[in-house]
């Protein structure tokens, strides 16, 4: 009888396991895109192969890469008559930068001013998503875009194709260009949308220009509350034994007898995306595509990729119209931009006369 019964309730807790592991709740917190294919190859992509036959692919590689980079931008081949003008609704293009480091710069009336260095490496675009066939990743719940907005799949940093998968490689063989290494989708309005294979400069910006930087929080691992949360702690004496960094109290006690959600404890703490809205934009350089930020701010550890598109601030939106859709390759650049607040250092420096 007791095995019986023993049976009935093990069978009666798995029913109630399996209704609540397949339940809506606990749905997953990430979920691939539609175009996502796997990237890393298993086992050494070497192995079976002559050291005659590596020479000749990586020969191979440097060729294909050579001419991509000589590759002429497909907006030279476009009328300026067929682009249709900017509007202040448009949504353009963003870049994929690399988080490279902090640098001091002087305004006019010298004043220093810390700056973040983003450079811009390697972008290209790879594939248009027009707007009756861009699926975004969303909830019921959540706020829906605009469905007369279409997507914009964008590369950046050219890898070794050897070292991928053939199903990676094949979202980059339709438009004739070796694998990369970040990929990222930018919502823009089709007027905004770029032929495949048009390289993004850093020229995509303007000085004075402000921008939305989203990035990775650095990720510090599991954090106690002191760190977490900045809690103050227990006293260092008077009676505490072991609890000096410690929460105390959640008060989970009483009619609740739980403890309540969002309740600050423990845990994980950083690698989180975060956005960083307003950001302004003092100087770039065109040779290194490199973009100076004002502030300090922008999420990440130096090394970090950042993905960089105009702000969405109603006070800081462009005002009028930027390199649209996006600054085609020149010859004629300067080497630097700056802003007109910037002191540049081939200038004369500050004097005051006596009086």
């Amino acid at each position: 009888m007791a095995t019986n019964i023993q049976i009935l309730c093990r069978n009666i807790f798995k029913l109630r396991i399996d209704h609540v592991v397949h339940s809506s709740s606990f749905t997953p917190r990430y979920r691939p895109p539609y175009w996502y294919s796997k990237k890393e190859r298993q086992g050494s992509s070497n192995e079976h192969l002559t050291r005659d036959n590596i020479d000749f692919i990586e020969e191979v590689v440097q060729d294909k890469n050579t001419n991509q980079t000589n590759l002429k931008s497909p907006l030279v081949n476009i009328s300026p008559q067929s682009i249709q003008p900017w509007t202040p609704r448009t949504r353009r293009v963003g870049l994929i930068a690399r988080k490279i480091g902090n640098y001091p710069v002087w305004d006019k009336n010298g004043k220093k001013l810390q700056t973040t260095l983003l450079q811009v490496v390697d972008n290209h675009v790879i594939k248009y998503i027009p707007p009756e066939e861009y699926k975004p990743m969303i909830s019921k719940n959540h706020w829906k875009e605009k469905p007369t907005h279409g997507c914009l799949l964008v590369g950046s940093e050219t890898i070794d194709p050897t070292t991928v998968t053939k199903d990676y490689c094949g979202l980059f063989d339709r438009v004739g260009m070796l694998p990369k290494k970040y990929l990222y989708r930018f919502v823009i309005s089709p007027e905004s949308a770029l032929p495949t294979g048009t390289p993004l400069f850093a020229t995509h910006f303007r000085v004075g220009d402000y921008l939305d930087v989203r990035a990775k929080t650095m990720d510090r691992g599991f954090q106690g509350v002191i760190k977490r949360w900045g809690f103050k702690g227990m006293p260092a004496s008077h009676g505490v034994t072991k609890t000096h960094r410690r929460p105390g109290n959640i008060g989970g006690g009483g009619e609740k007898a739980r403890v309540w959600p969002g309740t600050k404890m423990p845990g994980h703490m950083g690698n989180r995306w975060r956005i960083l809205r307003g950001v302004k934009i003092l100087r770039i350089n065109t040779k290194h595509n490199v973009i100076w930020t004002l502030g300090v701010a922008i999420p990440g550890e130096t090394g970090a990729m950042c993905y960089l598109y105009d702000t969405i601030l109603p006070l800081r939106k462009l005002q009028t119209t930027p390199p649209f859709p996006t600054q085609p390759p020149t010859d004629d650049l300067p080497l630097e931009f700056y802003d007109e607040s910037i002191h540049r250092f081939e200038n004369p420096t500050l004097s005051f006369e006596e009086m």
